[in-house]
């Protein structure tokens, strides 16, 4: 789908910060180097009410990965700086698909999170709760005309055409990112037991080649049998992590709007090809209505240096009025004088350098693994990869889906070569 109208931006990046610090203590089996290897986890040997698990970061992908360890009878503690679902797991779009990333390494990890998503709105009632709803159409599934061509809903009334079909009901829907993962992390903690600590996690203890603790800014130690890393690009803050693989933050802009006739808007997801006037770039902006009576647009994006702190994320004005522009070219009822903007914000997608998520234990250290690097699909594959993680930090492997292609010794193999 085409439209047209006004054009470009500037981003400017924040100053760096100081990395977090793994602390290895002196031992005459532990060495100063990290090293790279392909050697399968260590399951843990303990039984599972005795174990005690650390998962840094409120995100999505740590909630998920607290949930299926405290429902496999682990002792888990979930870290965060913040606030639950502070950043990129607040403020995403929360559109899930089956099969878009069939033919590549993630296809297997989006089918089985997507099946994950069904099992968890029936277990939480997430059409309730978080808002879950099938879309209608991402331009798919359009009604026709007496011609048989695709008809655009009426409250798309820009200038816009050649709308086609990239989805169905089957295979796509949405969440409310926010009240998805503030909904799992309520029943992890009620339902089983997971203690929620509001933190900075300033190193990772390491004895005899084994992570055996948290150290929390102030001085505080949390004590675990296993620690697992799912700070998003944040990740990229921990020299050891750095040591082996790079991980970056794509800062991506957001507005909110509440229309003043959200019964106007029916649910189809909009994916747009956006063709600024006056020579500006091409873009691809997103339009999400949600079940709550309010329309998501997301575009705008730009890797810069993630801040230390997630509360001082702050997005580039002129990124944030392109999608104002945006937003009333595609619809009367979504301009200014038509609806309320709820949120202007922003956010960092962690990525990789392969655009692969990164998750297994970290080479060279037993007991310390991690999960980050899914970019836009972290809402989509949240619930697999916290399910894999799950089974990987306890037995050892995944039997969910296989986790070979993500692991960070891949990283180590390519440098070898």
């Amino acid at each position: 789908m085409r439209l047209t109208s006004p054009p470009s931006l500037t981003l400017i990046s924040p100053p760096s910060r100081r990395p977090i610090q793994f602390l290895r203590r002196p031992s005459p089996n532990t060495t100063n180097t990290i090293r790279c290897s392909s050697s399968p986890p260590h399951a843990m040997d303990q039984p599972d009410s005795n174990r005690r698990v650390v998962v840094c970061g409120g995100g999505v992908i740590g909630v998920c990965t607290a949930y299926f360890l405290a429902k496999k009878g682990v002792s888990v503690t979930l870290i965060e700086k913040s606030f639950i679902a502070c950043a990129a797991s607040g403020k995403a779009g929360g559109f899930l698909a089956l099969d878009w990333c069939d033919g590549g390494p993630v296809g297997p990890l989006a089918r089985a999170s997507f099946n994950l998503h069904r099992t968890l709105a029936d277990e939480l009632d997430g059409a309730q709760s978080y808002g879950l709803t099938v879309a209608e159409s991402e331009l798919g599934n359009l009604p026709e005309s007496s011609s048989g061509a695709k008809k655009i809903p009426n409250w798309v009334d820009g200038p816009a055409r050649g709308p086609r079909t990239i989805g169905t009901t089957e295979t796509t829907a949405q969440v409310h990112p926010q009240l998805f993962t503030r909904t799992l992390i309520t029943k992890a903690v009620e339902g089983y037991g997971v203690e929620v600590v509001i933190g900075k996690v300033e190193a990772v203890a390491v004895e005899e080649g084994q992570a055996n603790s948290v150290v929390l800014e102030g001085g505080r130690v949390i004590e675990s049998d296993a620690v697992v890393l799912a700070l998003g690009p944040w990740c990229g803050k921990f020299e050891m992590l750095k040591s082996i693989f790079r991980v970056y933050g794509l800062r991506a802009h957001s507005i909110v709007l509440e229309p003043k006739r959200p019964d106007a808007i029916t649910p189809h997801a909009l994916f747009l090809s956006y063709l600024p006037g006056e020579g500006g770039k091409p873009m691809d902006p997103e339009v999400y209505p949600r079940p709550t009576g309010e329309v998501y647009v997301c575009g705008m994006s730009s890797e810069v240096e993630v801040p230390d702190d997630p509360e001082q994320i702050t997005g580039d004005p002129e990124s944030i009025r392109v999608l104002k522009r945006v937003a009333k070219t595609v619809s009367s009822h979504l301009a200014e004088g038509e609806a309320t903007v709820k949120a202007e914000q922003a956010c960092f997608l962690p990525c990789t350098d392969d655009s692969l998520p990164v998750i297994g234990e970290i080479p060279g250290v037993k007991g310390c693994f991690v999960a980050t690097g899914h970019s836009c699909w972290g809402i989509l594959n949240g619930p697999a990869t916290g399910a894999a993680m799950a089974e990987l930090v306890v037995d050892g492997e995944s039997s969910i889906v296989d986790l070979s292609r993500f692991s960070p010794a891949r990283f180590g193999r390519r440098r070898k070569m």
